[in-house]
This record gives C-alpha cells, structure tokens and sequence, in this order.
C-alpha cells in the first residue's frame, strides 16, 4: 500500500501541528486586538506605567505593507503617550 493511498488523519489534539495552527489563530487576532500603535518606555526595567510614569516612551505604528513597526515619534511620559494612543479612535479623519 502507497503512502499516498492513506488517509490524512486530522493533527491529535496535543500534536505539533496543531498546537501551530491554534498559535497562528492567535497571532491573527492579537494583531487586530493590539491595533495599529504602540508605545515601549526608553528606560530598562519593565513596561509597566507604574514604574515609570515620567520617563519617555518611543511612539510605534504598524505599517500596513510589512505588517512591522516603525517609530514615529518620542512622547515625553506616559500621559502623552496615552493621549497619542487616544487620538487614533478620537480623530475622524484617521
């Protein structure tokens, strides 16, 4: 019997190829969740806003033909930052 004769069996549920096919899901809808923006703190330590709110954050945006991120600017703290990320859903023509 040919190899080409048997039947594709679906991936077993804990298989390689399955655990691939849920992660690209995954990655699909996390790049519609995470938008089109970004903000990363210029200092070492963690992301969290808490830690440091008053340090600058490099300013990122998706770019549609790659699909990577590109700078676009530099936000002096967290609160512009914030209101950068904010002015995408709050201005009509974006």
């Amino acid at each position: 019997m040919d190899s080409s004769d048997t039947p594709q069996q679906p991936p077993r549920r804990n298989s390689l190829e399955a655990w691939a096919a849920r992660r690209e899901r995954r990655r699909e809808s996390d790049h519609w969740i995470t938008g089109t923006r970004r903000v990363v703190p210029l200092v070492g330590g963690g992301g969290a806003a808490h830690l440091n709110p008053d340090a600058p954050r490099l300013l990122l945006e998706r770019q549609g033909d790659t699909g990577g991120w590109a700078p676009v600017g530099v936000a002096a703290d967290h609160a512009e930052a914030v209101a950068w990320l904010s002015s995408l859903h709050s201005d009509p023509a974006a």
